[in-house]
């Protein structure tokens, strides 16, 4: 099973670790596509620090960031899964595993990234901040960036397992499914189930706590089917469509009655 996750837009510091190694990072079919995407940020943010923040996005309050950027080669790095911080994470609880959840983690979880393009929650990296929607000077929209790197890459880290996809639309624009792999793939939308409606906070949350029930429980379904069957006996009430057609996803609507 390959779990595809967001980032989070905050992130915890980089800590006092030794710097970056680029070689080191998983998925190193991506490392021309990062050095591309790390080089062109690191030159915006030595340069015009209000440019920055604008081609970044980025408030007043947040200036901080800019320079944090222009350090990412020389900043301690850190694993991923403890760089990443915010409700999905929060309620994923990474730390709080036991040896074999944390196992699986490091085998099935896959962090999409507008910098790093996807690593694994071991990988060690430096607190960041590139989201996936910015269009960089040279590089233009990083979803298009990512994709060509990432169609040549993802297919052969999915392999022939299942593929939960919990990415939001903007890191999903980066890589689609497709084919064989798509027919594997199942996306998750988390409702309110009296109002049949989608909360942001209450969303990620949940989406957290599902990822953390499937390593915990070590359930290993190996395809969509399997996957629903599998978050009923640990509890979750889930509805299921089935592709309408080759080379597309099954959708999940897991359904929880009390917003929190």
């Amino acid at each position: 099973m390959l779990v595809l996750l967001p980032p989070s837009e905050g992130k915890a510091a980089s800590g006092r670790g030794a710097p970056l190694k680029p070689e080191s990072l998983s998925l190193p079919g991506l490392a021309a596509a990062r050095e591309a995407a790390l080089a062109e940020l690191v030159e915006l943010c030595t340069g015009d620090e209000d440019k920055a923040r604008e081609v970044l996005g980025l408030s007043e309050g947040l200036r901080g960031e800019v320079a944090k950027n222009a350090e990412l080669r020389t900043a301690g790095a850190r694993p991923a899964g403890e760089i990443y911080t915010g409700v999905l994470y929060d309620a994923l609880g990474l730390a709080s595993l036991d040896a074999a959840a944390k196992r699986r983690a490091a085998k099935s979880l896959l962090v999409f990234s507008g910098l790093w393009g996807a690593v694994r929650v071991t990988d060690r990296i430096p607190s960041y901040r590139l989201s996936m929607g910015v269009r960089l000077p040279g590089l233009g929209a990083l979803s298009r960036h990512w994709r060509a790197p990432m169609a040549e890459v993802l297919p052969e880290a999915a392999g022939d397992g299942l593929v939960l996809d919990l990415r939001s639309a903007a890191y999903a624009a980066a890589w689609k499914p497709k084919g064989g792999t798509a027919g594997r793939t199942a996306t998750v939308r988390v409702l309110h189930a009296p109002t049949r409606k989608v909360v942001s906070h209450f969303n990620k949350a949940t989406k957290g706590r599902i990822v953390r029930s499937l390593l915990t429980g070590g359930a290993v379904p190996e395809d969509p089917a399997g996957l629903v069957e599998a978050l009923r006996e640990l509890g979750y009430e889930v509805e299921a469509t089935a592709p309408g057609r080759a080379g597309t996803a099954w959708a999940l609507d897991v359904l929880v009655d009390e917003v929190h």
